[in-house]
């Protein structure tokens, strides 16, 4: 399909009244949640919902025109007009998609959506011409929560795969203790951040730069986006990125590793699964996990505005640790001092 929803992880699920939307539904939420996805349901009621009595304030207040969110200690509601079409279901389910990893449509059976399914009724009706193609029918006599999990577990692995994917180059910072900027620092005849650049370049040829250091020349028509204001360190500079490119994920990978490489960013890659909003990797028998070079789903906005510096995500639902190979464990190495520099390799010439 095209539009807003393309490879989006949204799934319809089909059918005429009594054909079981609201069973399979019920089923897949807790099967879907095992695999550590945070689900939201949309659902579509064509006799009409009542959320409150007639003459409750909030139904007053409904009554006379405007939209009522009602929230309480456990939950929260949301009542609105209804819109022509379907834009309020297009409207919704974006938001959602922020803070969930999958968004299951009961009903809407003539919206396109990315994965939809049709469920035969008792009388084996199928679907209505008018309504399209579905990528699936799911008959009564067969399990159908084992096959729509497995259907949308495939559609999740594909949406995934189809994300957009940018890359920030961190530059900022004042190098203190190196004496100059650690990104014009020079290894082989190239300077550090023109080496992370290659790493990165090789998997995505959208790569910003992030903060307000000087570049390279050879790095100088890069885009280079400004700091989130009033917000210090290198998070600044990533949640500038997110708030950028809406839906697009984002590797982050600092100046001051001129180890990395290709292979090392596409071991990274290659660790994301569904439900996973961050990949931070961490070194072999070391509790800290490096969030530069890491991956972050564009879910992690919310998260990491929450945050005062990119290493307190570690804990958080849906931020995984991978222990990284012996193998690549020096492509994370960051140096920040002449010391650590010394006997690596790293530098052309010595630091004064």
């Amino acid at each position: 399909m095209r539009g807003p929803l393309a490879h989006s992880p949204v799934v319809g699920v089909c059918g005429f009244s009594g054909s079981g939307k609201t069973t399979l539904v019920e089923a897949l939420v807790p099967r879907l949640a095992r695999r550590g996805l945070a689900v939201a349901v949309v659902k579509h009621d064509a006799h009409g919902l009542t959320m409150d009595n007639p003459g409750k304030d909030s139904d007053r207040f409904f009554q006379a025109g405007a939209t009522v969110v009602v929230h309480d200690p456990g939950q929260v509601v949301r009542r609105t007009h209804r819109a022509p079409g379907n834009e309020v279901l297009l409207a919704a389910v974006p938001d959602l998609l922020r803070d969930h990893d999958i968004v299951l449509v009961e009903g809407h059976k003539h919206t396109p959506l990315p994965l939809r399914l049709w469920l035969l009724g008792a009388d084996g009706g199928g679907a209505p011409p008018e309504a399209g193609a579905f990528a699936a029918t799911l008959t009564r006599d067969e399990d159908r929560p084992a096959r729509a999990e497995d259907l949308i577990a495939a559609h999740l692995v594909a949406c995934q795969a189809a994300q957009p994917l940018c890359a920030g180059l961190l530059i900022g910072g004042r190098s203190c203790r190196m004496g100059r900027p650690k990104q014009l620092l020079r290894s082989g005849g190239t300077s550090w951040a023109e080496s992370v650049h290659a790493a990165l370049f090789a998997h995505t040829p959208d790569v910003c730069l992030l903060g307000d250091g000087p570049s390279p020349a050879v790095l100088a028509d890069l885009p280079r986006l400004p700091d989130v204001p009033g917000i210090r360190g290198p998070i600044a500079g990533m949640i500038s990125a997110l708030r950028w490119r809406p839906g697009a994920a984002w590797v982050f990978a600092a100046c001051d590793m001129p180890l990395l490489d290709a292979a090392a960013v596409d071991w990274l890659l290659a660790q994301r699964k569904p439900g996973d909003w961050a990949v931070l990797p961490r070194s072999p028998g070391v509790e800290r996990a490096e969030p530069l070079c890491a991956w972050y789903d564009p879910r992690m906005e919310r998260l990491l505005e929450r945050c005062d510096r990119p290493q307190a995500v570690v804990g958080e639902s849906h931020v995984r640790l991978v222990d990284l190979p012996a193998k690549l464990a020096d492509c994370w190495l960051g140096f920040n001092s002449p010391d650590q520099c010394e006997g690596r390799g790293v530098l052309d010439e010595p630091l004064d």
